[in-house]
């Protein structure tokens, strides 16, 4: 069984893939973390030395490899449901989850990491939510696509049990 988690930015993808791997014991994997290893470049150098068009395509390359695997939970990149066929290739292999969040919670969130975020670090504050509600009014028609949505304003462990349970054999 593997486990995809969709969302924006944010969201907590990376947080809950983490929990749920320790609960389970499956193997979590960060795609962005896993491309930057195997580059050996951040995704801030991909982007700023080889484009964008050179980092969707090697995404969905490593996609690939990471699906391929199993028993995994895989942490995507906000953008990566929206390229090429990376949506029916993450739901034909895995069962995906979109962590649903407001563009004003989401706003709050990231706020205090633009920084580190190259895609809002030059927006400014109080342009942030509606970039954002741009931004996933844009992707929303793949997050959707997932199998299961998840209201992302829960607590942590309430949102890891409830993919849990979803994803118990039964």
């Amino acid at each position: 069984m593997n486990i995809s988690l969709i969302g924006y930015m944010g969201c907590g993808k990376s947080t809950i893939g983490k929990e749920i791997s320790d609960i389970t014991g499956l193997k979590f994997i960060d795609l962005d973390s896993y491309i930057s290893s195997k580059e050996q470049m951040s995704i801030n150098e991909i982007f700023s030395k080889k484009g964008e068009v050179y980092f969707r395509k090697i995404e969905k390359k490593y996609l690939h490899e990471i699906l391929n695997l199993e028993s995994i939970v895989l942490s995507l990149g906000g953008g990566t449901p929206v390229y090429y066929d990376n949506i029916e290739t993450i739901n034909n292999k895995s069962c995906s989850f979109y962590l649903k969040l407001s563009p004003k919670e989401l706003a709050h969130r990231l706020m205090k990491e633009k920084e580190h975020r190259p895609l809002i670090s030059r927006i400014e504050d109080q342009n942030l939510e509606e970039f954002i509600a741009k931004h996933i009014f844009e992707r929303f028609p793949y997050y959707e696509r997932a199998k299961y949505k998840i209201n992302g304003n829960q607590d942590v462990p309430t949102i890891v049990n409830e993919i849990i349970d979803i994803t118990k054999p039964s």
